[in-house]
């Protein structure tokens, strides 16, 4: 799978920023959910109402204080005041993608089938089940990753999308499955794994070819057996809708590629490392804020503890494919249905704030 030294960082965290230390209203300051004035650096104030707020207090919980204006439920919603505890405890649930199939085709721009494509299915389906079980009983340093397996059942698999859907209209993001490249960001161009401080390993082309099968099963339709839900205190997050064998490849991290350098101060908590230069003006990151997958997601442990250690059952990797960064999210164990998937936003590095994760 890769040394640890291959993990990068989910972002760069910045340190958050203090408001006016050793002032006399910083020291009345006190969190508006908690009644506490503790954490003075976790402690924020809504640029509407001047209320303070731990971070860790807020549903869902920010990871860091935003380096830009933030306004607290109260100010973000029209009508009359809500109380304090009303701002610190309720969350507003995303309204539901519709669980009609055309327009989850629609949105997910799903390819219709050609004649003949059915057959070509079952015939992969039928040369993954007569392979050996005893090809995977070697090292785990030589097993090859497997493309995900998704429900049988059409309707099944509609609710799955309808649940990414919900999510991804919810914060203004549409679908997309592959890294994109827009006018004013970093050209495709610059996505040059030759670049990578130190080499960048290659993925083998057993695997490029179930990374391939994985793309064109979602083109069908043929989604991860997975489901997007809500989390008051986690927000978005995912679960296995089906057992998940270890080594399985259950998405790519995509989005817009930009320069690292563009977006140093950028609020996004999404952001993904794809090409760790030599040359740093050369660094680029993945920005899922508008074009995204389910990827966007998958939460982090807290790694901080051992307990937030044990809940990872995915890795995040990069490979060179063809010569391009990306990046791959795979089951590092076996998942049960139900299990929420989770991986270390930070691998090697430990400059994203995890230590309020659940």
């Amino acid at each position: 799978m890769g040394a640890a030294g291959q993990l990068r960082r989910r972002t760069r965290a910045r340190t958050p920023p203090s408001r006016g230390e050793g002032s006399a209203d910083d020291d009345d300051m006190s969190c508006e959910a908690c009644g506490s004035g503790d954490a003075a650096a976790e402690l924020m104030l809504c640029d509407g109402c001047d209320r303070g707020f731990h971070i860790f207090c807020l549903r869902p919980i920010l990871p860091r204080v935003p380096a830009g204006d933030w306004f607290c439920a109260s100010c973000r919603s029209p009508g009359p005041t809500k109380s304090a505890a009303a701002v610190s405890s309720v969350s507003k649930k995303p309204k539901q993608f519709p669980l009609i199939q055309t327009k989850i085709v629609d949105f997910f721009k799903i390819q219709r089938s050609p004649p003949g494509a059915a057959s070509v299915l079952s015939s992969e389906a039928k040369k993954r089940k007569r392979k050996p079980a005893g090809a995977l009983v070697v090292s785990k340093k030589k097993r090859k990753l497997l493309p995900f397996n998704p429900c049988e059942d059409p309707a099944q698999r509609l609710r799955q999308m309808a649940s990414l859907a919900t999510a991804l209209t919810a914060t203004g993001a549409v679908f997309s499955n592959h890294l994109t490249y827009q006018p004013g960001m970093a050209p495709r161009s610059a996505n040059r794994a030759a670049l990578e401080a130190g080499g960048m390993q290659v993925l083998p082309k057993e695997d490029v070819e179930a990374l391939s099968q994985c793309q064109r099963m979602m083109e069908r339709g043929e989604c991860p057996p997975l489901l997007v839900v809500y989390d008051p205190v986690e927000g978005f997050t995912v679960e296995a809708d089906r057992f998940i064998k270890d080594l399985t490849i259950i998405t790519e991290y995509v989005g817009d590629v930009d320069y690292l350098r563009s977006r140093e101060h950028d609020d996004g908590d999404s952001m993904m490392t794809l090409l760790s230069a030599s040359t740093p003006s050369r660094s680029l990151v993945i920005c899922p804020d508008r074009r995204s997958n389910i990827a966007r997601f998958i939460n982090g442990i807290n790694n901080h503890t051992p307990e937030g250690r044990k809940k990872q059952n995915l890795k995040c990797v990069r490979f060179d494919v063809g010569g391009e960064c990306r990046v791959l999210l795979v089951a590092n164990r076996d998942i049960s249905k139900g299990e929420r998937l989770y991986y270390d936003y930070n691998g090697s590095e430990h400059e994203y704030p995890t230590h309020h994760f659940v």
